[in-house]
């Protein structure tokens, strides 16, 4: 199981897409597309950007990355 956090961007447009993946891209905190926000790296997180990995992007985050995030 991997730990820490992950950088999860909001790629593709949920219009069109079910009602339960447009609630889980809401879940994560994305609401704008290209937002992005920093999740920690947990089994439930996981399984929640797996249900969306079509519409958006996933990306490590450094310990020492995490503070320029303010977006």
């Amino acid at each position: 199981m991997a730990s820490g956090l992950v950088r999860v961007t909001y790629r593709k447009s949920a219009i069109g897409h079910r009602r339960d993946q447009r609630a889980t891209l809401r879940s994560l905190g994305l609401r704008r597309l290209n937002q992005s926000v920093v999740v920690p790296d947990t089994p439930v997180t996981r399984g929640m950007i797996q249900k969306v990995r079509h519409l958006v992007a996933v990306e490590p985050v450094e310990a020492n990355d995490e503070a320029g995030e303010g977006r």
